[in-house]
């Protein structure tokens, strides 16, 4: 039973080990590039996981592809514009300033400034409110003089 057991450790830790991508590339350049370019890519089946963590199919054929790319000295740009033509912009971690991105881009900001205007406005109500409770039991200068004016006299008999 032992034997089995180590064999199926043996047997699955060598399946894990024949999933990685081995390619030779002309330069470090090249091979700095091509794992640049698939951390930056994301898997068009796996969620959140880039080329190069996914082992989905489709992300081993992006990769070979993206190396066949690298390999021709085909520049970045020329490789994320294919990627993007043949899977959208759903492909780029971080997609480009465009008409359609500018939510993405600006919308934390827009976020913060109303919440900064929500917080003042709250802020000023708050502080006028406080002004006008405290006035009530104030007296102005009239008042004040005309209760004096009456300490004054007394009480009427």
């Amino acid at each position: 039973m032992r034997l089995l057991y180590s064999l199926l450790i043996v047997f699955f830790s060598l399946t894990a080990h024949a999933a990685i991508d081995t390619y030779e590339f002309k330069d470090d350049e090249s091979r700095k590039r091509f794992q640049q370019l698939v951390d930056e890519l994301r898997c068009p089946k796996c969620q959140n996981q880039n080329l190069a963590d996914s082992n989905s199919p489709i992300a081993e054929d992006l990769r070979r592809e993206v190396y066949r790319m690298v390999d021709n000295g085909e520049d970045d740009d020329t490789i994320v514009d294919f990627m993007v033509a043949r899977y959208g912009e759903f492909v780029l971690y971080r997609p480009r300033m465009a008409e359609n991105t500018w939510v993405l881009w600006y919308g934390p900001f827009v976020l913060l400034a109303v919440g900064f205007v929500v917080v003042l406005l709250i802020t000023r109500k708050r502080k006028a409110a406080e002004n006008e409770t405290s006035s009530i039991g104030r007296l102005d200068q009239d008042q004040q003089s005309r209760l004096a004016s009456l300490l004054e006299k007394g009480p009427k008999k």
